[in-house]
């Protein structure tokens, strides 16, 4: 499993898809990942005709290794400084993208949808906003490692071995799981998190997604069925909240899935099918 050591600036992909006059998709990643955690889906969409980008987190490192030496570059990221850094980067796209995004990346998604920037999207296993209720345990103890203590709202947090083996890998093997590991973690900021968990408590919220705009577009959420980070209860009722839009809204839920289920050994599956609602719409 190899990830590209070399990523383009948002800058150069921007120039880069605008070049080729074809629809763009933005992938954005979500939380304890790097944007090459998409180079995989990125060359299947431009296979098939898009012209995708893989933009990252404000000041996200190019690899996993430099992420992991020098940790603290993540910290201090908020969700409302992010969404905002996704919508400048689309706002210099000549077409109006699809937006596809991973967990605290689907809620970004959803996020950029809602201001209307986006041409259809799909969340998979997207962190919840203000107005979804549900909090299954298994969320809670995926969140715990960041807030268990108050002072990670101002850190980068990693994820061990064993934490990222419940969060994301799950439903994999030991090898394969260990693999991701090595692979693809690296820390995150604390901020959205305790943001996430506060969202219905706090009126003011930066956790929050228009679902009613009439230019939000055709989405879809998926929903990994053994995910213990973004469980179906989520999943389905950041989907009930998103059915109030006029737009089409669907979920899919692909079975025996966990929350690695865009970067493990299905990743495929989860492409193809995010990429044949895309073509349904742009």
């Amino acid at each position: 499993m190899t990830t590209s050591s070399t990523h383009l600036s948002d800058e150069e992909q921007v120039n880069q898809a605008n070049a080729t006059g074809r629809t763009p998709v933005v992938f954005i990643h979500g939380l304890w990942l790097l944007p090459s955690s998409w180079d995989r889906w990125a060359e299947v969409f431009d296979q098939a005709g898009y012209a995708p980008l893989t933009p990252g987190w404000p000041d996200d490192p190019e690899t996993v290794a430099q992420a992991n030496a020098n940790p603290d570059v993540f910290a201090h990221k908020t969700i409302e400084q992010v969404a905002d850094h996704f919508g400048d980067v689309i706002g210099k796209l000549d077409k109006k993208p699809a937006v596809i995004g991973h967990s605290f990346g689907g809620l970004m998604t959803q996020i950029v949808a809602g201001r209307g920037l986006s041409a259809a999207s799909v969340a998979i296993d997207p962190a919840p906003f203000r107005g979804v209720l549900p909090l299954p345990f298994s969320a809670l103890k995926s969140a715990w490692p960041v807030l268990s203590n108050p002072a990670n709202r101002n850190r980068a947090v990693p994820l061990t071995y064993d934490q990222f083996r419940f969060g994301f890998a799950n439903a994999v093997s030991e090898d394969e799981a260990r693999q991701l590991y090595d692979t693809f973690a690296v820390p995150a900021s604390g901020a959205p998190v305790f943001q996430a968990a506060a969202a219905n408590l706090n009126p003011w919220t930066e956790d929050k997604v228009n679902t009613t705009n009439p230019d939000r577009g055709p989405l879809l959420i998926m929903s990994g069925e053994k995910d213990n980070t973004v469980p179906w209860a989520i999943a389905n009722a950041s989907y009930h909240q998103q059915q109030r839009n006029k737009g089409v809204t669907e979920i899919v839920e692909m079975p025996n899935r966990g929350h690695a289920l865009t970067i493990d050994g299905g990743w495929r599956e989860v492409a193809d099918t995010a990429l044949a609602f895309i073509k349904r719409f742009v």
